[in-house]
């Protein structure tokens, strides 16, 4: 595991983005952690978590022209991800939407640079896929084209079927999707911190049920 994804977790752990105990997920299930990104909640972690994208898009190479953010997490992530990339010597455009069209002003649900080009999403995890296929039909709508999703964590576990949230995202829309982290990562790190070792085999079982490789 990269230098940055052992970061971003301690980040995440002392931030209490991610918890450990019981927490009942959307789809029922008692899983051993949480991650709430919503917590990211001041200037400096908002910093700090752009500079994670941005090194994770980085090591991704990932082809794309500008960075969109759906409404309403999106918008601060794609702000402060514009801005480590372009303290990185990377300046991209970026735009995000009003989950309400205005009809005054320069209206419409677009705000930012024109959509054009290839347009990379960037959000926080992605749990049904249903920001995401919103995001694909409003680039598209546009002209543009989507490039793909960036978040900060991919679960790795089964949705309704055999595949992941994130696996059916690229399977319908056959586009990559790249995380800061993702469950393996986590096991990894629970496996090499001592004072957190008494997490990992609830974690492990809980990859084992519902996982996805």
């Amino acid at each position: 595991m990269s230098d940055y994804r052992q970061a971003f977790i301690q980040f995440a752990i002392e931030r209490k983005v991610l918890c450990f105990g019981e927490f009942k997920t959307k789809a029922g299930r008692m899983s051993p952690y949480f991650f709430n990104a919503g917590l990211f909640n001041d200037g400096d972690a908002l910093r700090r978590l752009g500079q994670f994208y941005a090194k994770a898009m980085l090591d991704a190479a990932l082809p794309f022209d500008m960075l969109f953010g759906p409404a309403y997490k999106g918008i601060p992530l794609v702000s402060t991800i514009a801005i480590a990339l372009a303290e990185l010597g990377h300046n991209y455009p970026f735009s995000f939407n009003r989950k309400e069209a205005k009809d005054h002003g320069e209206g419409g649900v677009l705000v930012g640079a024109p959509m054009q080009g290839r347009v990379l999403i960037v959000d926080d995890v992605i749990s049904a896929g249903t920001s995401v296929r919103e995001s694909v039909t409003l680039i598209q709508s546009a002209g543009a084209i989507p490039a793909g999703v960036v978040i900060a964590l991919d679960r790795m576990e089964r949705g309704s079927g055999q595949l992941s949230a994130v696996q059916e995202v690229q399977q319908v829309h056959g586009m990559a999707v790249m995380s800061i982290i993702n469950l393996n990562d986590l096991v990894d790190y629970l496996h090499n911190h001592q004072e957190l070792v008494q997490h990992l085999q609830a974690v492990q079982r809980y990859r084992e049920q519902y996982g996805v490789s």
